[in-house]
């Protein structure tokens, strides 16, 4: 390998590392503006895991509007879709 072709995945190396660190520093700024909101959302359509724990992942809830299910929202919204701030 070349000294120039060397340089290049090296500087390629290094800013595929800075936008990484980018959008990790990004995404909790976006967490931080939502929250879990209760009781919204409809089957197959929730975030992840339930409360009682009878599925682990998003998308497998199976009724609607299931008050052990949860949506993330913007933050300050949810009592205004008619959902809770807590498993129901």
């Amino acid at each position: 390998m070349t000294t120039r072709a060397t340089n290049t995945a090296i500087a390629s190396a290094i800013a595929g590392a800075m936008s990484l660190a980018a959008i990790a520093l990004s995404a909790p700024a976006v967490a931080a503006d939502t929250e879990k909101c209760y009781g919204i959302s409809k089957a197959g359509e929730n975030d992840c895991a339930n409360k009682a724990g009878t599925h682990s992942c998003a998308g497998m809830s199976k009724a609607n509007f299931d008050g052990g299910d949860w949506k993330a929202v913007a933050k300050g919204t949810c009592l205004e879709m008619g959902g809770m701030l807590e498993a129901f």
